[in-house]
């Protein structure tokens, strides 16, 4: 029989090792520390100079739009009205052509080849006798050697806000030097002695010329 005086059984307890850290995980502690005390002194100088870097790039944006804005502001107040008034004289004004014969088809062919005047915007006026065909054209292109002798009765009948080109060939001679004071007396006159100045001339007599009709 077992003695009732034997000593009870004691539980021993159980002895769990915690483990420090490793030195890895010490190392990386160490250096997130060191990292977190750079960016504890560096960041508000950080901060400073993204702010001004962020000020330079609105300044710089500003004067940007302002450059678009006066850009379009020139095109509007002088370019566009020029290009306007072009566009509807190219479409609407009217060109008398004083010549006759073969220089009559030739003028009114270089005009029309050229696609910027239209057939139906171009009067023909061969002799003196027509020159009330002129009526309404805005532009007067004479043939000199055909209507030299009678400069005077288109002078007379030019409005003044008409444009007058006068077209001499350089190979038939010189304008008399007081027709020539007469011419230069007149409004918007000029006079060429090459056939490709023409279109030139009546392009910007357009131009000139549309200002006044206004």
């Amino acid at each position: 029989m077992q003695s009732r005086c034997a000593a009870p059984k004691v539980r021993r307890p159980s002895l769990r090792v915690r483990r420090g850290p490793s030195a890895q995980s010490q190392l990386w502690d160490s250096l997130r520390e060191v990292e977190d005390q750079e960016t504890r002194v560096y960041h508000p100088q950080m901060n400073g100079l993204v702010e001004f870097l962020t000020i330079v790039g609105l300044v710089e944006a500003a004067f940007l739009v302002l450059n678009v804005v006066y850009a379009i502001y020139l095109w509007g107040s002088g370019i566009a009205p020029v290009l306007l008034r072009l566009g509807n004289g190219l479409a609407t004004r009217k060109i008398a052509i004083f010549a006759s014969g073969d220089n009559l088809t030739s003028l009114k062919a270089l005009l029309v080849g050229s696609r910027l005047f239209k057939s139906r915007n171009i009067f023909e006026v061969p002799q003196a006798r027509d020159i009330e065909c002129a009526e309404g054209a805005s532009i007067y292109l004479v043939y000199w050697p055909d209507w030299a002798a009678n400069i005077d009765d288109i002078l007379r009948h030019k409005p003044d806000s008409c444009a007058l080109i006068v077209y001499q060939p350089y190979d038939q001679g010189r304008i008399p030097e007081e027709q020539m004071k007469q011419l230069d007396g007149k409004r918007h006159t000029a006079v060429t002695n090459f056939r490709g100045r023409l279109l030139n001339d009546i392009v910007t007599s357009i131009i000139t010329t549309s200002y006044e009709k206004e």
